[in-house]
């Protein structure tokens, strides 16, 4: 980390240029659902991102965020409290959500309105109005609360990014990145729609045509949220408050395929980190230092002049301080009952499954008709045509340990938890994580069960009701499943 060009920051941001009530920064979190780094300034070929690649030019961009969860619900709970989600017991995906938060805890977006923000859901530029923010627990105070839509932490929702009488703090969601019935259409009315040719694939998937066209269609959906990022920028112009508005990108998890959301693979829990405030950095920064949602939340209230809470976990990411280690775990999601940790530092990874016998293609239903390529490799696995990295996957059980050299090998392909040449580093990591678990009560180790939810019976319409639509799916088609789903809705009325 270039502490330099930070100090810089430091300076503006405390010795009351800034933190004057009229000058106070606004502060715009937008965050992409379901996406690696996969944009064009992380490397990712074949897509174009013009304005994520400006932002991350003129700002800092960071390569090592890795998620504290590789689901969304959990990922949200542990940024909006500044707490990692398996201490506040938020750990399980969709889970807790009439449980009021512990009240020694209190939301970023209530510390925010304390020291004079009004704080911002949704934007009516973009898809959705991206107003999604569902979190694993129960708060009033800012905002109403319905646990579904509204999760009682933000007070105004689709208000337009300007500076009236007090600064602004806006959280807005890039739904069309997220598995949905509009994939299909945003591919289709694309003018540069991305060819399936000029894809690579990593070698854990499989390379076959339906593959290409759904990375493809992925690809899409991540240039639709660049252009939306542009609709962003441009209100901030129009509405004179571009130059006092930090702007923070960032994912809520991996992408939703094969080792990505869901995993503690690299791919579900390695996201996108982009900083632009030009006014106070120079930009054109890529910063190595370990991020995780934690750090982003002390960064925002530290950006807003709010004082950290003694229980936080995280701290501001222009601190001097860096963190030595991201612990990162994977809980019950929908009716699948798992658990797994990892522990992520600059250059390993360790990961322990505590459920092994849970395997990784578990037939969850949600993920039945939201990765095409599992149907693919499923099959092919089936015929005897992957090759061993790609049916890992489809193994009967997960390995209980692994460890992942991550610069030699990004993939995570090859698990050095048995080589004595990596002895010593594994046990490091094994240490960080009995610290973890020492210093922090995990929650995740309670007891719990998994609940079916719609998914399942959803997913069993399709087998009997509806075949045509579920060999599609199986075929490793992207479809659109909106009619499918009316009708199942149309069908359980009746039945209740």
């Amino acid at each position: 980390m270039k502490l330099n060009n930070y100090y810089l920051l430091f300076v503006l941001l405390f010795s009351g240029q800034i933190i004057n009530a009229q000058d106070r920064p606004n502060i715009l979190l937008v965050m992409a659902e379901d996406i690696s780094t996969d944009l064009a300034c992380y490397g990712m070929e074949a897509v174009k991102t013009p304005t994520f690649d400006r932002l991350a030019e003129e700002g800092i961009k960071y390569t090592n965020c890795i998620g504290t969860n590789s689901i969304c619900s959990p990922s949200r709970s542990a940024l909006m409290v500044g707490v990692h989600q398996n201490i506040t017991n938020a750990q399980n995906h969709r889970s807790n959500r009439n449980t009021p938060l512990d009240k020694k805890f209190v939301p970023i977006t209530k510390l925010l309105q304390d020291v004079g923000y009004k704080t911002i859901i949704g934007n009516e530029n973009v898809f959705t109005k991206g107003e999604k923010i569902d979190c694993n627990f129960k708060f009033k105070p800012v905002g109403t609360y319905d646990g579904v839509n509204n999760f009682g932490l933000f007070n105004v929702k689709s208000a337009k990014t300007e500076d009236k009488e007090k600064p602004f703090f806006a959280q807005v969601q890039l739904k069309v990145t997220h598995r949905g019935n509009w994939w299909n259409d945003i591919r289709n009315k694309s003018t540069h729609p991305v060819d399936p040719k000029d894809i690579v694939l990593p070698p854990f998937m499989a390379d076959t045509p339906e593959i290409r066209v759904d990375w493809a269609t992925y690809l899409d959906q991540i240039e639709y949220a660049d252009s939306e990022m542009q609709l962003l920028l441009d209100e901030l112009k129009e509405n004179g408050t571009y130059n006092n508005t930090i702007i923070i990108f960032i994912g809520d998890n991996g992408r939703c395929n094969v080792r990505g959301k869901g995993y503690v693979f690299d791919s579900g829990l390695r996201i996108p980190l982009i900083v632009w405030y030009p006014k106070a950095y120079k930009g054109g920064e890529v910063d190595d230092q370990l991020v995780t949602f934690s750090d982003l939340s002390a960064t925002i209230l530290s950006l807003a002049g709010a004082e950290l809470p003694t229980y936080a976990t995280g701290t501001s990411i222009f601190d001097k301080e860096e963190r030595t280690y991201v612990y990162s775990a994977r809980d019950i999601w929908d009716e699948i009952e798992d658990r797994s940790r990892a522990i992520t530092t600059k250059r390993y990874k360790y990961i322990k499954n505590y459920f092994a016998d849970v395997p990784y293609d578990a037939h969850q239903a949600y993920l039945e008709y939201n990765r095409p390529a599992v149907h693919v490799m499923r099959k092919l696995n089936k015929e005897g045509k992957l090759d061993a990295y790609q049916s890992v996957f489809f193994a009967s059980t997960k390995d209980k340990e692994a460890l992942y050299d991550l610069k030699k090998d990004p993939h995570e392909l090859h698990n050095l938890i048995n080589d004595k040449k990596y002895k010593k580093i594994g046990d490091q990591l094994k240490g960080y994580m009995a610290e973890w678990q020492n210093e922090y009560t995990d929650r995740g180790f309670e007891n719990s069960k998994p609940e079916a939810p719609k998914s399942v019976a959803f997913v069993a319409f399709l087998k009997t009701e509806l075949p045509n639509v579920w060999a599609a799916l199986e075929e490793g088609k992207v479809v659109d499943l909106s009619d499918a789903q009316a009708v199942f809705k149309t069908r359980n009325k009746k039945v209740k």
